[in-house]
């Protein structure tokens, strides 16, 4: 793990509160309207997470998630600054292009199922799914939220490297190969739907 870095993608605040807590270590992205033209891609391997208070949507949550909102819109930082207190490495990713093999993971991630169908069918159909090791900051870093980090993009580049020294995994290796184990046995039947479309 690198000891600073000045990258950082934007989740929903209320999805970093499910990683910080543990509930959650499995990422489903499409992507904002300013990505390029390819679409999403993972283009780093270790960031920070960068939480973000708009564009989320109750129904698009799980209870669990839906729930925790009220609490995580009164503690959103004050305007203009950025809190960030989680450091992430990919732990496994890979684009899926069967829907259904998405099912077995209801349950791990914050989203209910119409909005994995929802982003999934976006423009094109695929999704990514990233399994993440989250870290929880030695302490929140706090520096000012610019405006060329406004935009409907995934992917920011900060004005300069933060510490990343000190960062703790919020799982421990027992506890995070559990969901890890999940995700792959659902990647392994999104590669057997795609071999049958090929036939």
């Amino acid at each position: 793990m690198l000891t600073s870095n000045d990258v950082a993608l934007k989740e929903w605040a209320v999805i970093c509160h499910m990683l910080a807590s543990g509930r959650q270590i499995v990422l489903v992205r499409k992507g904002g309207i300013r990505e390029p033209a390819r679409g999403f891609d993972v283009e780093h391997r270790e960031f920070f997470l960068f939480p973000t208070y708009f564009h989320e949507r109750p129904e698009d949550l799980a209870e669990p998630a839906r729930a925790a909102l009220p609490e995580i819109a009164r503690a959103a930082p004050p305007a203009g600054e950025l809190h960030l207190t989680l450091y992430a490495t990919v732990a496994h990713v890979a684009e899926v292009h069967a829907l259904e093999s998405l099912r077995p993971l209801d349950g791990q991630h914050a989203l209910v199922w119409p909005a994995v169908e929802s982003r999934f069918q976006y423009r094109r159909p695929g999704l990514h799914l990233i399994a993440l090791r989250v870290h929880r900051l030695a302490r929140p870093v706090v520096v000012p939220n610019l405006v060329r980090y406004d935009g409907c993009r995934s992917w920011v580049v900060l004005d300069h490297a933060l510490p990343v020294a000190g960062a703790e995994p919020v799982l421990d290796d027992r506890i995070f190969n559990h969901p890890r184990a999940a995700l792959q046995q659902a990647l392994a039947g999104d590669q057997r739907a795609a071999r049958s479309d090929r036939r």
